[in-house]
This record gives structure tokens, C-alpha cells and sequence, in this order.
């Protein structure tokens, strides 16, 4: 069994329900053998021994329900366990921010998430189930024979483990294949997103011929490594099948020779019969499934990485006032060996409203990640009210801030719903006024359906994308700071002079951090700091007030 996925509380759960009925399946596997010996003993005699023939009939019913149940209880836990693993990964990629999902990565969450967590069926309903009845009926089976016929107790006893050496033997090769095929779906997960994401940009350079051979070739490579494992895994069933043949061949001919001899009697011998096969039975389905597992234990591997490598949420020190100064003192930033900023140092009083100008790539976005707690420094620290943002509740400290994106993401759902991500407690009537705060109440009443218009039916402007997310910020009554990354960029002068009208109004009482471009954003700012430089080591990139 995998430890990673029993550290998982209904994995754990789910564990002591598959004990139990293991146990129950062991009991019902002996009866239905022995009550059948009985009655084609009693049958030889020419007599019908009935209540053999109930407890067989009783037998076969239980063990028809157990498995129907079973396989029901199964794909119930199975479903429970993939809910839980996607809730603790999407938390987890919250916990780490959006700057840990740049490049292929999103890609490979998204696969991960997905045909991983997915791939955990094989696991969770075929290979588990499997473990805890290879190990219950083999021992109740063995435990009948050394009461009624020790010497096959004996051979049964001798030949079973080598079932499981076999599986050990083969199952490392599969292991090892199964990552290579694993690692090789993450990375065509990843190349593939990135080609649809950027497929405009590669349609206005010509580049999408190159790429698509890229994806067709990860794909390929996929397909190799997928085949590669399945012959394994077949050629793992034929040994495992061949073994157990010839273990049940050599209890059946010592039990014949002992019937023939009149040392065992037909009922004993019959049961024996019966129950070999039975006992060999759960390992060799257990060699099977465990190939089936494999796809799903290398995700696990990935998942549990993800899970482990994520950062928690620290409530340590006490958030500070709401006009608590903020502060950025020698900060340096690096995405891999890029410096995006160094040593950075700027203080914002409360109420102060910063215009942070400069060349695109001289890390004005970054000082904002920095401040919404997405990205962490490398050297430095940002400080709220003198305390360290790293030793803060990030959701408590997030709770103080509307935040205006470049691109804000419209999600599919309800324009009523879409405002709600800024609070999602408050009414339709909070709704309502916050677009109107924003400027936006006009055209959103003029969508099909209004308020209630299905974004992902309904595409929007630009200018109409952005407002909707200023009525987003505006719908934050409580947000005492405002960061705005170049809300007016990409827009025509109406939408921009109607969003430059709205950030005005609601940074008026607020702390505003704004990334400006144009000049009409600068008129809300109380002072400009210019960031200048290039997201390169080379270039000493500047903050200068």
C-alpha cells in the first residue's frame, strides 16, 4: 500500500471498511467451498445433505451482495478521495500564488489535477480492495487445511509466496516505466497548454507548424512509453497465471493420489479442491491490478510533492491597523536567475497614493505581487506596520486589499456572480450599486439577460471585462489599500476615462499602489516613483522616489 495515500484521512477510512469486508469475503469464500464439498460428497452417496446445500446457497448470495456492495462502497470512496486530492491541490496552488504557476507548470497541474488524480481509480477501486483480500483469504484459507489436510496446507503454504516474488520482481520494471510514462504525459500536458495559450502569437509569426510537431512528437514519445508498460504488464499475467497453474497442479495430484488410496475422504478432498485456487486467486488478481495502480501511484508521488513543497498559512504575529504604513526594505526578487528587482526600498504612508512609472519589465507588476503576498523576495522583506508580511495571515492581510489586475480573468457564471468574487456574502442590491460605482451598470443591463447573463455564453469588451472587475474592487467596502496594475491599458477613451472617473472615487480615504502607462492614471496619484530597469541580471534595475 502507498504510505502517501494513507496519510489522507478518508483513504484511512476507506482502509478499515476494505479490512473488514476482507474478512467477511474470507469467511464467505470457506463456507461456500466446504458447503458445496459437502453436498457433491453427500450427492456421490446419493443423498442430499440439505443444510449444506443452504449454507452453499446462503454463501453464494453473500458473497454476490459483498461484491455488488463493494464495488459500490468503492467507486463512492474513490470519488470522496479524488474530491478531497483536487480541493488540496487547488489550495495549495492558492498558498504558493499565481507567480509559482508561470511557464509549463499550469500545464502540469492541470494534468495533474486531472488524468493523475484520475488515475488513482485503478488504485483506489481495483488494487486496495485487492491488497486486503490477498491477505484475509489466503490466511482463512490456510488455516481451514491445517486443520482438515495439513499436507496440503503445507504445499499451499510453500507455494504462495512465490506468487508475490514474481509480482516484486516484475512489478519494479513496471514502476519504473509506469514514471517514465507519467513524466512523459506531464510534460505533452504542458507543451500543449502552452501552444493553445499562446496559438495567436504562433498564427501571426507562422510558428504553429513547428509547435504542433512539438505536441505531436511529446505525443508520440507518450504513446512509446505507454506501450512499453502494457507489454511489460501482460508478460507479468502470463507468469503470475503460469505459477499459480502450477501451484494448484501440485496440491490436486497428491490430494488424487490420497482420494484414489483411500487416505482422504471425497468431502475433504473436494474441499480442498475448491479452496487451492481460491487461495492463489487474490495474489494473481493482485499482480493484475497492481499494473492497473500504477498510473495513479506516479501521480500520487507528484501530488504528494505538490501538497508537501506548499507553504501554510502562518498567524503568528497580529495583523497591524488598517493605516499601518507599508514598506519594502533592500527587496530583491528573482524569477530563476533573473533579477526582476534589487534593492528595492520604498515607504508608503496611510492614505498615500503611489504612481509607479517606468519602462515595461522594470518590475512595477512585481512590486504589486510582492504586496498582494503572491511573490516572495529573495533577500529584503516587505513590511506592514513594521511586521514582516511573510509572518501574517495572508487571507486576513488579502481581505485589506482590492486589487485591479492587467487582465482580470471573467470566470464562467453570472455577472452578479462574476462582481461577487470581491464579496461573495453581499446582496444584489450590493451588486448592483458597486456597477454602478464602476460605471458598468449601463451596459450590463443591456446584456440578454442582465444581471443574470451567463459570461461563458456572452463574450465582453475589453473596456466592459475591466469595469466589471473595478465594480469588483468597489464591492470591498472594507478594503483600506488599492492596487491597480494598469487598468487602463488596451482601452479605448471612453472605457478608459470611465474607469480613471471610478479608481479616483474609490481610492479617495485608501492607501492606492498604481501602475500607470498613460498619463490620465497619474492625475489620482499623490506622488510617482519610477521603477526603472530590465528583468535581467545584467542591468542594475533602480527604485528611486
Amino acid at each position: 500500500m502507498d504510505r502517501r495515500l494513507l496519510r489522507i484521512g478518508p483513504v484511512r477510512r476507506y482502509a478499515m471498511v476494505l479490512a473488514g469486508s476482507a474478512l467477511v469475503a474470507a469467511v464467505l469464500v470457506v463456507a461456500q467451498a466446504v458447503g458445496l464439498a459437502t453436498v457433491l460428497a453427500a450427492a456421490a452417496d446419493g443423498r442430499l445433505d440439505r443444510r449444506a446445500l443452504t449454507i452453499t446457497a446462503a454463501a453464494v448470495l453473500l458473497r454476490g451482495l459483498h461484491t455488488g456492495a463493494l464495488t459500490a462502497i468503492a467507486g463512492r470512496a474513490a470519488a470522496g478521495v479524488k474530491a478531497h486530492l483536487r480541493e488540496q491541490l487547488l489550495d495549495a496552488s492558492a498558498r504558493r500564488g499565481p507567480a509559482w504557476l508561470s511557464g509549463r507548470r499550469a500545464g502540469e497541474l492541470a494534468t495533474l489535477a486531472g488524468r493523475g488524480v484520475d488515475g488513482l481509480d485503478g488504485y483506489l477501486t481495483g488494487y486496495l480492495p485487492q491488497v486486503f483480500l490477498a491477505a484475509f483469504v489466503p490466511l482463512a484459507t490456510l488455516g481451514w487445511l491445517a486443520f482438515t489436510d495439513f499436507a496440503s496446507a503445507v504445499v499451499v503454504a510453500l507455494t504462495l509466496p512465490l506468487i508475490p516474488v514474481f509480482g516484486i520482481l516484475v512489478g519494479k520494471s513496471t514502476g519504473a516505466r509506469t514514471q517514465r510514462q507519467w513524466h512523459e504525459l506531464t510534460r505533452l500536458g504542458g507543451h500543449f497548454l502552452d501552444t493553445v495559450r499562446g496559438l495567436a502569437t504562433l498564427r501571426a509569426f507562422g510558428r504553429e507548424a513547428a509547435y504542433v510537431r512539438r505536441v505531436r512528437e511529446n505525443a508520440e514519445g507518450y504513446r512509446r512509453a505507454t506501450m512499453r508498460t502494457l507489454r511489460l504488464a501482460f508478460l507479468s499475467a502470463l507468469v503470475l497465471e503460469l505459477v499459480a497453474t502450477v501451484s494448484v497442479a501440485l496440491v490436486a495430484v497428491p490430494v488424487g493420489l490420497r482420494l484414489l488410496d483411500g487416505r482422504l475422504t471425497l468431502a475433504v478432498a473436494l474441499a480442498v479442491l475448491l479452496l487451492a485456487p481460491e487461495a492463489y486467486l487474490p495474489l494473481r488478481a493482485l499482480g493484475t491490478r497492481f499494473h492497473a495502480s500504477q498510473e495513479g501511484l506516479a501521480a500520487s508521488a507528484e501530488i504528494d510533492a505538490v501538497l508537501d513543497r506548499a507553504p501554510n498559512a502562518t498567524t503568528e504575529a497580529r495583523l497591524p491597523s488598517c493605516d499601518a504604513p507599508i514598506a519594502l526594505d533592500r527587496v530583491e526578487v528573482r524569477y530563476g536567475d533573473v533579477v526582476a528587482l534589487r534593492d528595492a526600498t520604498l515607504e508608503i504612508e496611510p492614505g498615500d497614493r503611489v504612481a509607479l512609472v517606468g519602462p515595461s519589465g522594470g518590475g512595477k507588476s512585481t512590486l504589486l505581487s510582492l504586496i498582494l503576498g503572491f511573490t516572495q523576495p529573495a533577500a529584503g522583506r516587505v513590511l506592514v506596520g513594521g511586521a514582516d508580511l511573510r509572518d501574517l495571515d495572508a487571507a486576513a492581510w488579502r481581505a485589506r486589499l482590492a486589487w485591479l489586475p492587467q487582465r482580470p480573468h471573467l470566470f464562467a457564471g453570472t455577472v452578479a456572480d462574476n462582481i461577487r468574487l470581491g464579496a461573495s456574502a453581499r446582496s444584489l442590491d450590493d451588486v448592483v450599486a458597486a456597477a454602478l460605482a464602476a460605471e458598468a451598470d449601463g451596459f450590463v443591463r443591456a446584456l440578454p439577460d442582465g444581471y443574470d447573463t451567463d459570461l461563458a455564453l456572452h463574450g465582453l469588451s475589453s473596456g466592459q471585462r475591466q469595469r466589471l472587475a473595478m465594480a469588483r474592487a468597489w464591492l470591498r467596502a472594507d478594503a483600506s489599500v488599492l492596487l491597480l496594475d494598469e487598468p487602463t491599458a488596451r482601452l479605448d477613451p471612453a472605457s478608459e476615462a470611465a474607469i480613471v472617473a471610478s479608481a479616483a472615487r474609490l481610492a479617495t480615504g485608501r492607501t492606492a499602489l498604481l501602475v500607470a502607462h498613460r498619463p490620465a492614471l497619474l492625475t489620482i496619484a499623490t506622488r510617482t516613483v519610477t521603477v526603472d530597469g530590465h528583468l535581467t541580471a545584467a542591468r542594475r534595475p533602480v527604485v528611486a522616489a
